[in-house]
């Protein structure tokens, strides 16, 4: 796998250290949210993003393992281990 990030990839990692929303995420970047959309799927692919749900019952954010990608914003992101090795390694 290719680990050369990308800026729109660079930037999209950088607003997700934290658990944060679709929302947050395209504000942080100042790009589209079909741009945003597209590079959380190319990073989720790649794994260095895991889309999250709010679990009522835990009162916390969990794994999402199947998610909606015409509905990116019924999710949060957080950045993967390797997702922020290659952030931290640019």
């Amino acid at each position: 796998m290719d680990n050369q990030l990308t800026d729109i990839e660079y930037d999209v990692l950088n607003a997700i250290y934290f658990v944060e929303s679709f929302e947050h995420i395209v504000a942080e970047c100042a790009k589209p949210p079909a741009i945003v959309g597209d590079v959380l799927k190319q990073l989720i692919h790649k794994k260095y993003v895991v889309p999250m749900r709010w679990d009522e019952e835990k009162t916390e954010f969990v794994r999402s393992f199947i998610y909606d990608t015409d509905n990116m914003n019924a999710y949060s992101y957080l950045a993967t281990k390797e997702g922020l090795m290659a952030h931290n390694s640019r």
